[in-house]
Protein backbone atom coordinates (compact mmCIF):
# COMPACT_ATOMS: atom_id res chain seq x y z
CA UNK A 1 0.00 0.00 0.00
CA UNK A 2 2.53 2.54 0.30
CA UNK A 3 4.47 1.46 -2.43
CA UNK A 4 0.94 2.48 -4.50
CA UNK A 5 1.10 5.84 -2.61
CA UNK A 6 -0.93 8.27 -1.29
CA UNK A 7 -4.48 9.12 -2.91
CA UNK A 8 -3.60 12.10 -4.39
CA UNK A 9 -0.73 10.39 -6.39
CA UNK A 10 -3.31 7.37 -7.66
CA UNK A 11 -5.55 10.21 -8.74
CA UNK A 12 -3.06 12.32 -10.35
CA UNK A 13 -2.23 12.48 -14.02
CA UNK A 14 1.34 14.20 -12.86
CA UNK A 15 2.28 10.82 -11.03
CA UNK A 16 0.19 8.46 -13.50
CA UNK A 17 2.00 5.25 -13.69
CA UNK A 18 1.63 4.18 -17.58
CA UNK A 19 4.00 1.64 -18.61
CA UNK A 20 5.36 -1.68 -16.69
CA UNK A 21 8.84 0.35 -16.21
CA UNK A 22 6.99 3.32 -14.04
CA UNK A 23 6.24 -0.04 -11.78
CA UNK A 24 10.13 -1.30 -11.14
CA UNK A 25 11.43 2.18 -9.42
CA UNK A 26 11.00 2.44 -5.87
CA UNK A 27 9.07 5.58 -5.92
CA UNK A 28 10.56 8.73 -4.45
CA UNK A 29 7.76 9.13 -1.30
CA UNK A 30 9.59 5.82 0.42
CA UNK A 31 12.38 7.79 2.24
CA UNK A 32 14.41 5.18 3.84
CA UNK A 33 16.16 2.52 1.70
CA UNK A 34 14.22 -0.38 0.26
CA UNK A 35 14.32 -2.78 -2.73
CA UNK A 36 10.07 -2.13 -2.72
CA UNK A 37 9.61 -2.39 -6.27
CA UNK A 38 8.11 -4.73 -8.77
CA UNK A 39 10.36 -6.79 -11.12
CA UNK A 40 9.58 -5.54 -14.88
CA UNK A 41 8.81 -8.91 -15.77
CA UNK A 42 5.95 -9.26 -13.12
CA UNK A 43 4.07 -6.28 -14.32
CA UNK A 44 4.56 -7.00 -18.20
CA UNK A 45 2.25 -10.21 -17.09
CA UNK A 46 -0.76 -8.06 -15.51
CA UNK A 47 0.06 -5.42 -17.35
CA UNK A 48 -3.18 -4.68 -19.37
CA UNK A 49 -2.77 -2.50 -22.22
CA UNK A 50 -3.82 0.45 -20.76
CA UNK A 51 -2.88 1.64 -17.39
CA UNK A 52 -5.41 -0.44 -15.01
CA UNK A 53 -8.26 -1.93 -16.00
CA UNK A 54 -11.14 0.07 -17.18
CA UNK A 55 -14.74 -0.39 -16.31
CA UNK A 56 -17.28 0.93 -17.90
CA UNK A 57 -17.89 3.44 -16.04
CA UNK A 58 -14.62 4.51 -17.43
CA UNK A 59 -13.15 4.85 -13.91
CA UNK A 60 -9.22 2.93 -13.88
CA UNK A 61 -8.59 0.88 -11.08
CA UNK A 62 -5.90 3.80 -9.99
CA UNK A 63 -8.59 6.35 -9.62
CA UNK A 64 -10.93 3.95 -8.12
CA UNK A 65 -7.96 3.06 -5.36
CA UNK A 66 -7.34 6.64 -4.56
CA UNK A 67 -11.15 7.33 -4.12
CA UNK A 68 -11.54 4.35 -1.70
CA UNK A 69 -8.83 5.77 0.50
CA UNK A 70 -9.13 9.26 0.58
CA UNK A 71 -13.23 8.65 1.28
CA UNK A 72 -12.58 6.48 4.19
CA UNK A 73 -12.18 7.15 7.74
CA UNK A 74 -10.02 4.37 8.64
CA UNK A 75 -7.77 1.89 6.93
CA UNK A 76 -7.61 -1.86 8.35
CA UNK A 77 -4.53 -3.92 7.69
CA UNK A 78 -4.26 -7.31 8.23
CA UNK A 79 -0.85 -6.88 9.48
CA UNK A 80 0.91 -6.24 12.62
CA UNK A 81 3.29 -3.72 13.98
CA UNK A 82 5.83 -5.59 15.39
CA UNK A 83 6.78 -6.95 11.55
CA UNK A 84 6.35 -3.86 9.67
CA UNK A 85 6.74 -0.59 11.79
CA UNK A 86 8.26 1.67 8.78
CA UNK A 87 5.70 1.00 6.69
CA UNK A 88 2.71 1.26 9.00
CA UNK A 89 4.22 5.05 9.84
CA UNK A 90 4.97 5.29 6.39
CA UNK A 91 1.25 4.49 5.12
CA UNK A 92 0.15 6.61 8.35
CA UNK A 93 2.04 9.60 6.71
CA UNK A 94 0.93 9.07 2.94
CA UNK A 95 -2.73 8.45 4.21
CA UNK A 96 -3.19 10.94 7.24
CA UNK A 97 -5.90 9.37 8.72
CA UNK A 98 -6.17 6.50 11.19
CA UNK A 99 -4.15 3.05 10.76
CA UNK A 100 -5.46 0.04 12.22
CA UNK A 101 -3.65 -3.23 12.27
CA UNK A 102 -5.99 -6.29 12.65
CA UNK A 103 -3.25 -8.58 13.03
CA UNK A 104 -2.10 -11.60 10.97
CA UNK A 105 -5.87 -13.74 11.92
CA UNK A 106 -4.20 -16.96 12.81
CA UNK A 107 -6.17 -20.21 11.55
CA UNK A 108 -8.07 -22.05 14.05
CA UNK A 109 -7.18 -25.53 15.50
CA UNK A 110 -7.48 -28.36 13.32
CA UNK A 111 -10.19 -31.07 14.29
CA UNK A 112 -8.32 -33.78 15.41
CA UNK A 113 -11.43 -36.05 14.33
CA UNK A 114 -11.45 -34.88 11.24
CA UNK A 115 -7.46 -35.60 10.62
CA UNK A 116 -8.65 -39.20 11.48
CA UNK A 117 -11.50 -38.98 9.07
CA UNK A 118 -9.59 -38.07 6.24
CA UNK A 119 -7.96 -41.35 3.62
CA UNK A 120 -5.77 -37.78 2.12
CA UNK A 121 -4.75 -36.67 5.15
CA UNK A 122 -3.58 -40.19 6.34
CA UNK A 123 -2.03 -40.85 2.48
CA UNK A 124 0.21 -37.47 3.10
CA UNK A 125 1.24 -38.67 7.11
CA UNK A 126 2.23 -41.13 6.09
CA UNK A 127 4.65 -39.41 3.40
CA UNK A 128 5.77 -36.96 5.67
CA UNK A 129 6.27 -39.68 8.96
CA UNK A 130 8.71 -41.26 6.59
CA UNK A 131 10.81 -37.92 6.46
CA UNK A 132 13.35 -36.70 8.84
CA UNK A 133 13.01 -33.55 11.03
CA UNK A 134 13.38 -30.46 9.24
CA UNK A 135 14.39 -32.23 6.07
CA UNK A 136 11.26 -31.58 3.64
CA UNK A 137 10.54 -28.85 1.37
CA UNK A 138 6.81 -27.92 1.10
CA UNK A 139 5.69 -26.94 -2.41
CA UNK A 140 2.80 -24.95 -3.24
CA UNK A 141 1.96 -21.99 -5.70
CA UNK A 142 -1.79 -21.23 -5.20
CA UNK A 143 -4.73 -22.11 -7.16
CA UNK A 144 -4.58 -19.42 -9.97
CA UNK A 145 -1.19 -18.90 -10.99
CA UNK A 146 0.02 -20.05 -14.16
CA UNK A 147 3.35 -21.30 -15.43
CA UNK A 148 4.46 -22.23 -18.83
CA UNK A 149 5.68 -25.50 -19.94
CA UNK A 150 9.53 -24.78 -19.74
CA UNK A 151 9.15 -23.32 -16.29
CA UNK A 152 7.43 -26.03 -14.68
CA UNK A 153 10.27 -28.24 -16.34
CA UNK A 154 12.76 -25.97 -14.64
CA UNK A 155 11.23 -26.24 -11.35
CA UNK A 156 10.56 -29.94 -11.47
CA UNK A 157 14.08 -30.61 -12.00
CA UNK A 158 15.01 -27.99 -9.46
CA UNK A 159 13.22 -30.14 -6.89
CA UNK A 160 14.89 -33.41 -8.11
CA UNK A 161 18.33 -32.32 -8.13
CA UNK A 162 18.15 -30.24 -4.94
CA UNK A 163 18.50 -33.53 -3.24
CA UNK A 164 15.98 -32.61 -0.20
CA UNK A 165 12.08 -34.36 0.23
CA UNK A 166 9.63 -32.63 -1.01
CA UNK A 167 5.71 -32.37 -1.28
CA UNK A 168 4.36 -30.60 -3.95
CA UNK A 169 0.99 -29.42 -4.73
CA UNK A 170 0.26 -28.72 -8.18
CA UNK A 171 -3.15 -27.26 -9.02
CA UNK A 172 -5.56 -27.88 -11.78
CA UNK A 173 -3.25 -25.05 -13.64
CA UNK A 174 -0.25 -27.43 -14.15
CA UNK A 175 -1.74 -30.73 -15.08
CA UNK A 176 0.87 -33.96 -14.52
CA UNK A 177 1.23 -33.81 -18.24
CA UNK A 178 3.44 -30.78 -18.25
CA UNK A 179 6.05 -32.53 -15.93
CA UNK A 180 9.05 -33.75 -17.58
CA UNK A 181 8.76 -37.24 -18.61
CA UNK A 182 9.15 -40.22 -16.00
CA UNK A 183 9.20 -37.72 -13.64
CA UNK A 184 6.92 -38.85 -11.01
CA UNK A 185 8.63 -42.48 -10.91
CA UNK A 186 12.10 -40.84 -10.91
CA UNK A 187 11.50 -38.84 -7.45
CA UNK A 188 8.85 -41.37 -5.75
CA UNK A 189 11.40 -42.64 -2.96
CA UNK A 190 11.43 -38.66 -1.76
CA UNK A 191 8.96 -36.84 -3.77
CA UNK A 192 5.60 -36.28 -3.52
CA UNK A 193 3.48 -34.78 -6.48
CA UNK A 194 0.14 -34.23 -5.17
CA UNK A 195 -2.65 -33.25 -7.13
CA UNK A 196 -5.62 -32.57 -5.00
CA UNK A 197 -6.33 -30.18 -2.62
CA UNK A 198 -4.40 -30.38 -0.08
CA UNK A 199 -4.27 -29.16 4.08
CA UNK A 200 -1.81 -27.00 3.71
CA UNK A 201 -1.73 -26.01 7.66
CA UNK A 202 -1.78 -29.44 8.63
CA UNK A 203 1.16 -30.00 6.48
CA UNK A 204 3.16 -26.57 7.27
CA UNK A 205 2.76 -28.50 11.11
CA UNK A 206 4.53 -31.68 10.36
CA UNK A 207 7.71 -31.85 12.10
CA UNK A 208 9.54 -33.13 9.15
CA UNK A 209 8.64 -29.44 6.78
CA UNK A 210 11.20 -27.22 7.46
CA UNK A 211 11.13 -24.93 3.91
CA UNK A 212 8.17 -23.57 2.38
CA UNK A 213 8.61 -22.41 -1.59
CA UNK A 214 5.74 -20.41 -1.93
CA UNK A 215 3.52 -18.28 -4.67
CA UNK A 216 4.37 -15.39 -1.89
CA UNK A 217 0.27 -15.03 -1.26
CA UNK A 218 -0.03 -12.86 1.73
CA UNK A 219 -2.21 -15.77 3.07
CA UNK A 220 0.37 -18.70 2.53
CA UNK A 221 3.17 -16.48 3.77
CA UNK A 222 1.31 -15.81 7.20
CA UNK A 223 0.42 -19.89 7.70
CA UNK A 224 4.39 -20.98 6.82
CA UNK A 225 5.88 -17.98 9.60
CA UNK A 226 3.17 -19.43 12.07
CA UNK A 227 4.97 -22.74 12.22
CA UNK A 228 8.15 -21.06 11.90
CA UNK A 229 9.13 -22.22 8.25
CA UNK A 230 11.96 -20.73 6.05
CA UNK A 231 9.89 -19.45 2.83
CA UNK A 232 11.91 -19.92 -0.73
CA UNK A 233 10.32 -17.13 -2.57
CA UNK A 234 8.76 -17.52 -5.90
CA UNK A 235 6.13 -14.73 -6.68
CA UNK A 236 3.93 -14.92 -9.70
CA UNK A 237 1.15 -12.62 -9.98
CA UNK A 238 -0.62 -9.57 -8.57
CA UNK A 239 1.00 -8.34 -4.98
CA UNK A 240 3.28 -11.46 -4.77
CA UNK A 241 6.31 -9.81 -6.06
CA UNK A 242 5.88 -6.76 -3.30
CA UNK A 243 5.15 -9.71 -0.94
CA UNK A 244 8.13 -11.51 -2.09
CA UNK A 245 10.73 -8.05 -1.34
CA UNK A 246 9.29 -7.35 1.94
CA UNK A 247 9.60 -10.67 2.86
CA UNK A 248 12.97 -11.26 1.89
CA UNK A 249 13.76 -7.25 3.52
CA UNK A 250 12.85 -9.21 6.29
CA UNK A 251 14.77 -12.13 6.02
CA UNK A 252 12.39 -14.59 6.40
CA UNK A 253 13.01 -15.83 3.44
CA UNK A 254 15.37 -16.08 0.06
CA UNK A 255 14.08 -15.25 -3.69
CA UNK A 256 14.76 -17.71 -6.60
CA UNK A 257 16.61 -15.71 -8.88
CA UNK A 258 14.23 -14.77 -12.16
CA UNK A 259 15.69 -12.51 -15.68
CA UNK A 260 14.19 -9.53 -14.84
CA UNK A 261 12.90 -8.90 -17.98
CA UNK A 262 11.03 -12.23 -19.12
CA UNK A 263 11.16 -13.98 -15.75
CA UNK A 264 13.13 -16.66 -16.91
CA UNK A 265 14.94 -19.04 -14.37
CA UNK A 266 17.02 -22.31 -14.14
CA UNK A 267 16.79 -24.94 -12.11
CA UNK A 268 20.25 -24.26 -11.24
CA UNK A 269 18.44 -21.13 -9.57
CA UNK A 270 16.06 -23.32 -7.69
CA UNK A 271 18.77 -25.75 -6.23
CA UNK A 272 21.08 -22.88 -5.43
CA UNK A 273 18.04 -20.78 -3.47
CA UNK A 274 16.45 -23.88 -2.14
CA UNK A 275 19.92 -25.34 -0.35
CA UNK A 276 20.88 -22.04 0.99
CA UNK A 277 17.52 -21.68 3.08
CA UNK A 278 17.64 -25.16 3.76
CA UNK A 279 21.10 -26.18 4.98
CA UNK A 280 23.72 -23.41 4.16
CA UNK A 281 25.31 -21.65 6.60
CA UNK A 282 24.56 -18.36 4.74
CA UNK A 283 21.04 -19.03 5.27
CA UNK A 284 21.32 -19.62 8.92
CA UNK A 285 20.11 -16.15 10.14
CA UNK A 286 17.31 -16.58 7.70
CA UNK A 287 16.04 -20.03 9.53
CA UNK A 288 16.86 -18.03 13.01
CA UNK A 289 14.41 -15.35 11.52
CA UNK A 290 12.21 -17.48 10.12
CA UNK A 291 11.93 -19.59 13.49
CA UNK A 292 11.53 -16.42 15.67
CA UNK A 293 8.42 -15.64 13.80
CA UNK A 294 6.26 -18.44 15.47
CA UNK A 295 6.43 -16.52 18.34
CA UNK A 296 4.73 -13.21 16.34
CA UNK A 297 2.11 -14.82 13.83
CA UNK A 298 1.30 -17.84 15.98
CA UNK A 299 0.66 -16.00 18.96
CA UNK A 300 -3.51 -15.86 18.74
CA UNK A 301 -3.10 -13.97 22.22
CA UNK A 302 -1.05 -10.99 20.57
CA UNK A 303 -3.34 -11.28 17.40
CA UNK A 304 -6.22 -10.81 19.54
CA UNK A 305 -5.32 -8.54 21.45
CA UNK A 306 -5.21 -6.39 17.82
CA UNK A 307 -8.85 -7.39 16.85
CA UNK A 308 -9.72 -6.66 20.45
CA UNK A 309 -8.66 -3.14 19.54
CA UNK A 310 -10.53 -2.80 16.53
CA UNK A 311 -13.99 -3.79 17.77
CA UNK A 312 -13.02 -1.20 20.78
CA UNK A 313 -12.75 1.36 18.19
CA UNK A 314 -15.44 0.82 16.42
CA UNK A 315 -17.52 0.55 19.44
CA UNK A 316 -16.58 4.13 20.62
CA UNK A 317 -17.19 4.93 17.02
CA UNK A 318 -20.51 3.89 17.18
CA UNK A 319 -21.04 5.29 20.78
CA UNK A 320 -19.84 8.81 19.93
CA UNK A 321 -21.89 9.09 16.39
CA UNK A 322 -24.66 7.69 18.64
CA UNK A 323 -24.42 9.99 21.42
CA UNK A 324 -24.49 13.26 18.57
CA UNK A 325 -27.38 12.31 17.03
CA UNK A 326 -29.32 11.64 20.18
CA UNK A 327 -29.35 8.14 19.15
CA UNK A 328 -30.36 5.26 22.55
CA UNK A 329 -27.65 2.33 22.07
CA UNK A 330 -28.71 -1.26 23.64
CA UNK A 331 -26.41 -3.32 25.36
CA UNK A 332 -26.63 -5.35 22.36
CA UNK A 333 -25.31 -2.74 19.77
CA UNK A 334 -22.48 -2.27 22.43
CA UNK A 335 -21.27 -5.84 22.80
CA UNK A 336 -21.19 -6.41 18.85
Amino acid sequence: MAFLGPPSALMSEEFKRSTAEDYAVVPDWIPFPSNMAFRLHEMSMNFEKEAGHVYDSGTSDPIRFGLCIAGSDIVIFRSCVEFEPEWFNLVHQLYQKLIIPVGVLPMEDEDEEDDKESSEWVRIKDFLDLQKENSVVYVALGTEATLSQKEVHELALGLEQCGFPFFWVISRNFPLEMLPDGYCDRVKDRGMVYTKWAPQVKILSHRSVRGFLTHCGWNSASEGLHFGRVLILFPIMNDQGLNARLLEEKKVGVEIQRNEKDGSFTSRSVVEVVVLAMVREEGRKVRENARKMKELFGDKKKNNCYIDGLVHHMVQTRARKSNKDGLELSPYSIAA
